[in-house]
């Protein structure tokens, strides 16, 4: 019998359904009496998986590059494959987008809601189990699962359509494992449809850098052919960009990475600047993508009367002090950004669609994902990075 070799060898033999098949050599006594114990019928089956071990900064040095100064928070393993509950489905992952929430999490500046939780929110898989009273998608559709898992629809805020601010929220990649997994579960009435336009890797940027940006872009109060200004040029804003540009406002980008700065330009802005650099026009409404609170003085700044500021991210250094005749007066709004709603993630999907929305992504495999987060935190790549998962 031939002996399987090889590490992808190995992880097969361990993550088979059933026990290897017997073959009768004649005249060897060896393989007509193969006996297995009990146990290894009941052995789970195993799934490869990226946790956080343990919040801590990221390594020195690329983990590409290898050594005791590439280390990170990360860790591939290999754990059961997770069943449906009731309501819920199974997802075979085929990519998964990077977030910079995902970066919080494992440096720890959002602490996990688990030990060891599997990060990653932009999921895009097929249905492959169904649990119980399972009615709303088939085996084999593609979805996608975000950041908002679930909310308890039974507080003042579920009731009221404002879902984002629920009391007792469960979110992917922090409270439940993610989408940087073979396989993840999830709440079939928080899943996602996901457009036939876009295929597996430019959809995922879509389910949280999408979703996101259009809530924030919400929020931010920008009238019809008005003046924008983003702040940060990741993976959420070169979305809304699009989007803002298609509905006709003029956009302004501040931006520190050269390579963002370009792909702002070439995604249509009217002006490109340094992240702290002044717009050549006051602007009625801007969005603050980067997690820098020392930015959020300079683009109240750049606010005409009335104009409104949304913060979009999760996690923010601390602001500095502010003038209050310098920063809010004449109306000025200063707004945050606090998850999204289902509805959001809908009307988003819906106009990512309609108007052509482009994620520029880059592809990770799925054995880099830890060179994906600290080429994340070290503006490694412009627009969104994608792992994928399913080969």
């Amino acid at each position: 019998m031939r002996r399987q070799r090889g590490a992808a060898a190995a992880r097969r033999s361990r993550r088979t359904r059933g026990p290897p098949a017997r073959t009768k050599t004649p005249g060897c006594k060896v393989h007509e009496k193969t006996w297995y114990p009990k146990a290894w019928y009941n052995r789970p089956v195993v799934q490869r998986a990226w946790e956080v071990s343990a919040p801590a900064p990221l390594g020195r040095v690329a983990p590409a590059e290898g050594g005791p100064d590439a280390k990170g928070p990360l860790r591939l393993v290999e754990r059961p494959e997770p069943e449906p509950g009731p309501g819920e489905v199974r997802v075979r992952v085929s990519v998964c987008g990077v977030c910079r929430t995902d970066l919080h999490v494992a440096e720890g500046d959002l602490p996990p809601h688990r030990p060891r939780v599997v990060p990653g929110h932009e999921v895009v898989g097929t249905v492959d189990r169904l649990g119980p009273g399972c009615k709303r998608f088939q085996l084999g559709q593609r979805v996608g699962a975000a950041w908002l898992a679930k909310s308890c629809g039974r507080c003042r805020f579920c009731t009221t359509e404002r879902e984002n601010l629920c009391l007792a929220p469960t979110f992917r990649g922090w409270d439940i494992d993610g989408g940087y997994a073979e396989y993840v579960t999830g709440d079939e009435d928080f899943l996602y449809a996901l457009p036939d336009s876009f295929d597996d890797r430019s959809a995922a940027p879509l389910l949280c850098a999408g979703i996101i940006g259009y809530r924030a872009l919400k929020r931010a109060c920008l009238p019809p052919g008005g003046r924008l200004g983003l702040y940060g040029f990741g993976g959420s804003a070169h979305l809304v960009a699009q989007l803002a540009i298609a509905q006709g406002a003029t956009v302004h980008v501040m931006t520190r990475s050269a390579k963002d700065q370009a792909l702002a330009r070439q995604l249509g802005a009217a002006s490109v600047n340094d992240a702290f650099g002044t717009p050549p026009e006051l602007l009625d409404s801007a969005v603050l993508f980067a997690p820098v609170g020392t930015l959020v003085p300079v683009a109240l700044k750049a606010l005409d009367r009335g104009g409104t500021l949304a913060v979009a991210g999760i996690h923010l250094t601390d602001v500095p002090v502010l003038n209050y005749d310098e920063h809010l007066f004449q109306e000025r709004t200063l707004r945050s950004v606090t998850a999204n709603t289902r509805r959001d993630g809908e009307e988003f999907l819906a106009a990512a669609a309609n108007f052509a929305i482009k994620a520029t992504t880059t592809p990770y495999p799925f054995e880099a994902a830890d060179q994906a987060l600290w080429d994340l935190a070290n503006d490694g790549f412009n627009g969104a990075a994608v792992i994928t998962v399913a080969s």
